[in-house]
């Protein structure tokens, strides 16, 4: 698609919070908050000329590497949201790209992302084919107090559960989907952990793809804090989640 005429480099959206996306609380789920931050910044994307269908002329598509999320508060059912959007830098295969999120003009939410271009048949990281140019870069715009950051994998973990990838944790670029991944871990908590809303940040690394029925490995550290959880295929750590809580 062509840059629309409406493109701006800060992009706002607003989202109304519906009871599919809730939980038991009202409150707005975790997962469903990642799926609507990441919502927000492909609109921008496809204002942008930057969507996945742009994209995949050239076989590519953008995938989310690492991302960190603070939360002061979550919006609950019927509430009306602005999410704001904008990129911090964009080079090459990279970019880090902020969001915040809005209720009745304060900021409850804060997250910073890290996206990769990614060939879709080579199935590895590429620079991307598309001009980009038109999108202003604004680096000392921090939508969060810390960055994201290279999440510690060398740690003692017990077995939580295994899991089988199934078609539903898959996206359209035909791998698990990452909030697939938060989901999976936050499902062994227990439920007053998530309804009390204690959960004041947590950061996501994506380490390697995951495909249609592979069976991989949940494993956790509740002992300390950050809590720390990992996903493990075959030997080799998939993703990685650190929880803190107020």
């Amino acid at each position: 698609m062509p840059i629309a005429e409406n493109f701006t480099s800060v992009y706002s959206h607003q989202w109304e919070i519906n009871f599919t996306q809730c939980a038991p609380n009202s409150y707005l789920k975790y997962v469903d908050l990642c799926n609507l931050l990441q919502l927000t910044a492909a609109e921008h994307s496809i204002l942008g000329g930057l969507s996945f269908n742009d994209m995949q002329q050239h076989n590519q598509a953008w995938v989310l590497s690492r991302i960190r999320v603070e939360i002061k508060a979550l919006p609950k059912w019927q509430d009306k949201v602005i999410i704001k959007t904008w990129i911090e830098y964009l080079q090459g295969a990279r970019s880090i790209r902020n969001i915040e999120m809005y209720l009745n003009d304060e900021k409850i939410v804060g997250a910073t992302t890290y996206w990769a271009v990614f060939d879709t048949q080579l199935r590895k990281a590429q620079s991307l084919a598309l001009p980009h140019g038109h999108f202003k870069s604004f680096p000392e715009n921090k939508a969060t107090e810390k960055s994201f950051s290279r999440i510690n994998v060398a740690r003692d973990t017990k077995k939580v559960k295994k899991h089988k990838v199934v078609l539903s944790d898959l996206d359209i670029v035909n791998h698990v989907n990452n909030v697939k991944y938060l989901e999976w871990c936050l499902d062994t908590l227990e439920a007053h952990h998530l309804l009390s809303q204690k959960i004041k940040s947590f950061d996501m690394n994506f380490l390697r793809e995951l495909s249609l029925h592979e069976i991989v490995e949940l494993r956790s550290n509740m002992e300390f804090i950050p809590t720390y959880f990992c996903v493990i295929y075959e030997g080799k750590n998939c993703f990685a989640l650190e929880l803190e809580w107020k």
